[in-house]
């Protein structure tokens, strides 16, 4: 019976010193560790790197830049060999839908930013690809066959901006990095498409006739415009980049909510009043758009103000809502949708490039960005897959529809965006120095300096 009691007594008093190790007086509890729902923590480089290495040797892996006889499983080498049993052999990814034009893009700014030649090799071998092929089938099958089969037929006959602008805008990126040659041929049948053959109101604004009449998507921004301003770029004309800053005045004319500080989803010419969707990965492409003008657009353009304004119109809106786990909302204002892996993988991107173009306070968004990275990088699953991410998610004017909109690894929209926010992060890394202070993520200023802003 003694030995229970003292033992007791000894169990209280290591209990008691415990806990008086953890008051005010002897722990300074300011300091206490967080339970961070995603890492709080300044990202090492070759961290980044490797959530990057991850994404890549998936997507290298399934997404084979190879013709095949569908029937024989043989590869083919030589368009000659072209009939009805050749197809592109399938992965889990389209070489040539929009959302591949991003990935494209990204792994070339996955390149510049690590210097890991890979990422470039990535889409050279695609491109090339591409290159060797489309004209073969062109030539072989007439368009009915290539549309019924569904055989290359958005780089052949494009119908929608969805075929046509973000493929384009990479592979002028591309070409003008010296990665490709021979694309020009397929470039400007895409930007003929973009500049003269989509559907348009009549001012001039890229429109749809669905799912009703005279419809703008906000999604169109980003699927006309950096192309335009790509093109601009390549070829000196004035004229691509005027059109890029008039498509830009009108749908930010009708679509963005300057209280708010975000985008609509879409606007329909009849409708009045008009509900107001405030979709997650919407205003990233059109974040993901001015980002790419500011690229390109001359700065002595009459438009370019405009457009950084925007810009930081724009950003300084989507900060007010970033959730406390580094993530955005499938609907921005809406903290009951669910946490959508994409939009902010668009978000940490763009805010990321803009600190580093200097656009942007680096003491006031950085921080922003590397919780958004922290966040992306906890979805990229251990076979490289993007988690988190909404599917193609078309127009609704009631909120259940946004609501519960699935998510899964195969929607191709998550790839990108991933890899274009680790590249950026990648960036600032090795411009600016961070520290945690005080137990908050920030701009270690002894080292990084003060960095003025442009413009």
């Amino acid at each position: 019976m003694r030995t229970r009691f003292l033992s007791f007594l000894l169990l209280s008093a290591a209990f008691n010193l415990q806990a008086q190790k953890q008051n005010d007086v002897t722990t300074p509890l300011h300091a206490m560790q967080p339970d961070y729902p995603v890492p709080y923590v300044i990202p090492g480089k070759a961290d980044v790197k490797k959530v990057l290495d991850r994404i890549y040797n998936y997507l290298d892996t399934v997404t084979p830049p190879v013709m095949i006889n569908k029937k024989t499983g043989a590869v083919l080498n030589d368009p000659a060999q072209l009939d009805t049993n050749s197809a592109v052999k399938q992965g889990d990814f389209r070489l040539t839908s929009y959302e591949w034009g991003v990935t494209y893009a990204a792994m070339l700014r996955a390149a510049e930013t690590t210097g890991d030649k890979r990422y470039a090799t990535y889409v050279k071998d695609r491109f090339d690809f591409l290159s060797k092929w489309i004209p073969a089938v062109k030539a072989k099958f007439p368009v009915e066959y290539i549309r019924s089969q569904r055989f290359l037929h958005q780089p052949i006959d494009p119908h929608a901006l969805d075929d046509a602008g973000a493929v384009c805008a990479a592979m002028i990126k591309a070409q003008r990095a010296g990665i490709n040659d021979g694309l020009r041929p397929q470039i400007d049948v895409f930007i003929n498409y973009i500049f003269n053959k989509e559907y348009r109101l009549k001012d001039g604004t890229l429109a749809r006739n669905r799912p009703l009449k005279n419809t703008i998507w906000l999604d169109d921004m980003f699927m006309g415009v950096p192309a335009m301003a790509q093109m601009g770029k390549m070829t000196g004309q004035k004229k691509y980049f005027d059109e890029v800053v008039k498509q830009i005045r009108q749908f930010s004319a009708r679509m963005f909510n300057k209280e708010l500080g975000i985008y609509m989803h879409g606007w329909v010419e009849s409708m009045n009043p008009h509900p107001e969707f405030h979709w997650g990965r919407a205003n990233g492409w059109a974040l993901l758009t001015l980002t790419e003008v500011l690229d390109v657009l001359p700065e002595n353009h009459p438009g370019f103000k405009m457009v950084l304004d925007q810009y930081r119109a724009h950003v300084k809106g989507l900060a007010k809502y970033q959730d406390g786990t580094g993530f955005w909302h499938q609907l921005l204002d809406k903290s009951d949708s669910y946490l959508e892996t994409s939009a902010t993988a668009i978000y940490t991107y763009c805010i990321a490039h803009g600190v580093n173009k200097g656009w942007l306070d680096v003491k006031a968004y950085a921080p922003m960005s590397l919780l958004g990275w922290s966040a992306v990088a906890s979805k990229v699953n251990d076979k490289g897959q993007v988690e988190g991410t909404c599917v193609g998610t078309g127009m609704a004017f009631d909120p259940a529809f946004y609501y519960h909109r699935p998510v899964n690894v195969f929607a191709a929209h998550g790839y990108g965006p991933a890899l274009f926010a680790g590249a950026e992060i990648t960036a600032m890394l090795d411009k600016f120095t961070f520290r945690i202070n005080d137990s908050a993520l920030m701009l270690d200023e002894d080292k990084s300096g003060n960095v003025p802003l442009h413009w």
